[in-house]
């Protein structure tokens, strides 16, 4: 387990926190204002492509859970999720399945079940890593990873939480339909993500 002191030798960390992030107004624009290791970290508002994709994976993610009869589990688009105090890390996951009322301006990582990314142009590979290293820590179940390459098929990448960290168990890069892993058994056709 990686320690504060170790985080900061390696990258140090800045000095905004996460009640910091939380007190800020998010951009009326659309953008979104996430704080990765002490910095807020600005992207632009998603595009047609990103959000058309994030909600049909909403759509079946919510009509999944309902015909499961989980009415434990909500699905919400763009929530903050105060990933941890001692990294000083907060995020905005494109979709969050979590396991409590969702009454609320932000969500704790034990109360994610899922975090579904649809990774944009201007998400940096630095970005990238260091929110699937964040979710990862903060030990939530399952994450979707979705990348919209241009002219190409979507790409999707189901994973589950292992002891030390993620395990890939979908991968799909030509247009398959796969069952990709999460609280209940969901059916993807990736070919509707574009």
């Amino acid at each position: 387990m990686t320690t504060s002191s170790e985080v900061e030798m390696i990258h140090p960390l800045g000095s905004k926190t996460v009640a910091d992030w939380l007190a800020e107004e998010q951009p009326s624009d659309g953008s979104r204002l996430e704080l990765i290791l002490g910095y807020f970290h600005m992207t632009p508002p998603p595009g047609g492509p990103h959000q058309h994709a994030a909600f049909k994976l909403s759509m079946l993610l919510h009509e999944s859970l309902c015909r499961a009869g989980r009415t434990d589990l909500h699905v919400l688009p763009a929530v903050g999720v105060r990933i941890s105090t001692a990294f000083r890390t907060g995020v905005i996951p494109d979709i969050a399945v979590v396991n409590v009322d969702v009454n609320r301006t932000s969500f704790a990582p034990e109360e994610l079940i899922l975090a579904v990314e649809v990774w944009s142009p201007g998400n940096s590979r630095e970005e990238r890593d260091t929110k699937v290293a964040g979710y990862a820590s903060a030990r939530v179940p399952f994450l979707w990873v979705v990348e919209l390459p241009e002219g190409r098929p979507a790409r999707f990448e189901g994973y589950r939480l292992g002891e030390t960290g993620y395990r890939q168990e979908v991968f799909a890069a030509a247009g398959e339909t796969v069952t990709a892993p999460g609280p209940v058994p969901i059916e993807v056709d990736t070919t509707a993500l574009r």
